[in-house]
């Protein structure tokens, strides 16, 4: 996301946690690999138009490699989606990562892989989701909370880093204020059991709703963060004989009222690959 409607959805951002609903029916998932499934549910919130289906990929990070995929890495690649940088890279499954300047190139916040750094500058927000690990000792991805915990002494043990916007705390809290205004969502969280979710609603809610939604469904979140919104918010699968692609409309915010239909390029994903 550009940063002019970067800037719109900081102003929105609240510290104080918001309570969930009441917890949804059992998600339905599906293996397509060992390590991976995918379940759709539907939101215990619903939007006011689309099927408030939220699409869900669970990966085992001790089965699965996640890699970070930049524009600025590979200048001779051209504007793809999540989608296109799937198939240039041989990945299993993209999705955004994080906000990105008007260069459409660099992310808002820090962005780094072990070979590339895309943005080294650690911003004001409270989520880094660190993977690629460089020390046996630690967890094969986690995702830190800058409140609870000091990124500082971990961040050393991982290759790569991806700042965001926290949505779910690590107190299983919504800090995300309430809004007026609803689109599209792609989020990143993770599990009591350590698994990485790759999460995207098509249908508008506002970010604090989709919020509380997740924490409401059967998925054990622990931690979740915002990774884009709007028509660039993107979620690709091609696994075990499957291929999904899910895209972002407008929504009714600073987003143009057309709904949108199509992938958009994105600068930035983040990516798997199997071990």
């Amino acid at each position: 996301m550009p940063a002019v409607r970067f800037l719109i959805l900081c102003c929105l951002l609240a510290a104080a946690p918001a309570a969930a609903p009441a917890a949804a029916a059992e998600a339905p998932w599906q293996e397509l690999e060992a390590g991976l499934e995918y379940g759709e549910l539907t939101s215990p919130i619903r939007a006011t138009s689309g099927d408030s289906i939220i699409r869900v990929l669970r990966v085992d990070p001790a089965r699965w490699r996640f890699e970070l995929v930049s524009a600025s890495a590979t200048p001779d690649a051209g504007r793809q989606t999540a989608r296109g940088w799937a198939r240039l890279h041989g990945l299993a499954a993209a999705i955004n990562a994080s906000l990105y300047q008007a260069d459409y190139r660099t992310s808002v916040s820090l962005l780094k892989s072990r070979r590339h750094v895309n943005n080294p500058r650690l911003s004001k927000h409270n989520a880094v989701l660190l993977f690629d690990r460089l020390d046996p000792g630690v967890p094969p991805v986690t995702l830190v909370d800058r409140t609870c915990r000091d990124l500082g002494a971990v961040q050393p043990r991982y290759g790569a880093a991806v700042q965001s916007i926290r949505m779910i705390s690590c107190h299983r809290t919504n800090v995300w204020s309430q809004q007026p205004r609803a689109w599209s969502s792609a989020a990143v969280g993770v599990d009591g059991q350590g698994r990485v979710l790759l999460m995207h609603m098509r249908a508008p809610l506002s970010t604090h709703d989709f919020a509380d939604a997740l924490l409401a469904l059967p998925l054990d979140l622990r931690q979740t963060m915002y990774v884009e919104g709007g028509p660039e918010a993107q979620l690709y699968v091609n696994a075990g004989g499957r291929e999904i692609e899910v895209v972002g409309s407008h929504g009714s915010s600073s987003f143009a009222p057309l709904e949108n239909s199509a992938a958009l390029p994105i600068p930035n994903v983040i990516g798997i690959k199997k071990k």
